[in-house]
């Protein structure tokens, strides 16, 4: 890809996406240098069929000559295609935070299973066309991929070799999400990451490098604004509805990030009385229950004090097993259960709709992203009626939203974040978000920054600046040396 027109130009460096180009899941942003090529996320696609069955398309070539990775976060569109890329040859190392470790292990351990869950009860029901129907990956390659995590703490400095280091800035997503600095080759170069709310239930607001040359930057609510309200009013007036009803209140949500931020708004509604103290809250997730587990390991990362961490889980009941899911199902009385997946895309949630969807006295309370494709986005939609595993269910359920929990910042969010850094980027390049909503913040950005905006389309490189080895030298580094650097251990063709 080098420059043939000028002589004098050696190599360059190059930004080239292979998920979550015009799209919002599936997250691999490859950065081509002379001598390290870099992933930053290694993502599932999840939504719509066509998006999905490409999880289980070989890697295009390129990513096989991937030398190091970096993960921003836990999240499953980030994460979790790891395994699979393990199995396909992958051996060099994986770079995160310390929670993104322990979240990533959750996710991929509770991805392998579900899908080896699901593969069996296609195979005994015989629901798929495929015979037999596979798991994506297994348990067993997601304990092989753990071997490669490495975390590093925010702040600190990660020399990969002479020209090229990196170093984490907490980005308020999800406990553990990082925004990624890259310096290269004399550039500075920041990969976003998702980035969360200034106003976070949890967590404190997203931070970044003053300056930045390049900037790659998620766009998934780039046309859209949160309600600025206190979103445990809402949820209030849903849950006493419902209660008023006779009904119950289900609420899809994901296991790592937003079920633990639902939980605090309960715990402060219980408080202050704004809803009944007896109304029973279940967390039908034991993925969500360890996640929890997790905030009080890592209480630097929240804005709460680490008892109120604790205290906030004294009232909701975890069921552990997904054989007393039913039982909860019957159990009578209104009752607010809270299970995964956030989408709707699988998990527990699934036999919940099965039962609630029907009922006009029942709630389903959607609380965060809804991709194009999933369950989730179809019920916001008004469908009448959604399919789970081969059979319809009519809807006669009410499908509310509420969108101050979101984890991803809103527009106003993104402009603020964006114009931290001075001066403003040479250039930014939009990610992680549909079509719509990235052309509405690259007019925006384009408006307001005077810099040059671009959406990434898929597998397309963009030049980011040509290298002139004569003029090339070390570049100077403060950082703290590695005692293990990185070597070179790529796909094979």
């Amino acid at each position: 890809m080098n420059n043939a027109n000028d002589a004098s130009i050696d190599d360059a460096v190059y930004l080239q996406s292979f998920g979550a180009a015009e799209t919002v899941t599936g997250s691999k942003h490859l950065l081509q240098t002379p001598e390290l090529n870099i992933l930053v996320d290694c993502g599932l696609f999840q939504g719509i069929k066509s998006l999905r069955e490409r999880n289980w398309e070989r890697p295009p070539a390129e990513l096989s000559a991937v030398d190091v990775m970096i993960l921003t976060h836990a999240h499953l569109d980030h994460c979790g295609y790891i395994p699979l890329f393990v199995k396909n040859g992958y051996g060099g190392k994986i770079y995160m935070s310390p929670p993104t470790r322990d979240l990533a292990e959750l996710i991929l351990r509770d991805s392998a299973k579900l899908q080896e869950e699901d593969a069996d009860k296609a195979n005994r029901h015989g629901y798929s066309k495929h015979r037999p129907a596979e798991p994506l990956y297994t348990t067993e390659d997601v304990e092989t991929a753990l071997q490669q995590f490495v975390t590093l703490e925010p702040d600190r400095i990660f020399r990969l070799n002479e020209q090229i280091w990196f170093k984490f800035f907490p980005a308020g997503h999800i406990v553990g999400a990082c925004s990624l600095e890259i310096t290269c080759y004399g550039k500075i170069i920041v990969f976003s990451g998702d980035i969360g709310r200034y106003h976070s239930e949890l967590l404190p607001p997203p931070v970044h490098p003053v300056k930045a040359d390049f900037v790659v930057m998620e766009s998934t609510y780039g046309d859209r604004l949160h309600d600025a309200a206190d979103p445990a009013e809402a949820f209030g007036l849903a849950i006493k509805d419902t209660i008023f009803r006779r009904g119950n209140l289900l609420i899809p949500c994901f296991a790592v990030g937003r079920a633990q931020d639902v939980i605090h708004v309960l715990y402060r509604l219980k408080n202050s009385g704004g809803i009944p103290q007896s109304i029973p809250v279940f967390l039908d997730s034991p993925m969500a229950a360890s996640a929890g587990r997790s905030l009080l390991k890592y209480p630097g990362w929240l804005t709460i004090p680490e008892a109120e961490t604790t205290r906030m889980f004294s009232g909701v009941t975890i069921n552990p097993d997904y054989h007393h899911t039913e039982k909860i199902i019957r159990q009578k009385g209104s009752k607010v259960v809270l299970a995964a997946s956030g989408m709707l895309t699988g998990g527990r949630v699934l036999e919940y709709l099965k039962h609630y969807l029907g009922d006009a006295r029942n709630t389903v309370l959607m609380i965060g992203y809804q991709a194009e494709g999933t369950r989730g986005r179809a019920l916001l939609n008004q469908v009448p009626e959604i399919k789970i595993h081969g059979q319809y269910y009519p809807v006669r359920a009410r499908t509310l939203e509420i969108g101050g929990l979101s984890a991803h910042a809103d527009q106003r969010e993104l402009l603020t974040w964006i114009k931290g850094f001075e001066p403003a980027p040479a250039e930014v390049f939009l990610v992680h978000g549909e079509p719509c909503a990235q052309e509405a913040l690259r007019v925006k950005l384009k408006d307001e920054l005077r810099v040059p905006v671009t959406i990434m389309k898929e597998g397309r490189p963009k030049l980011l600046f040509p290298i002139k080895r004569s003029e090339l030298k070390a570049q100077p580094f403060t950082g703290m040396e590695n005692e293990d650097p990185v070597k070179p251990a790529g796909l094979p063709v």
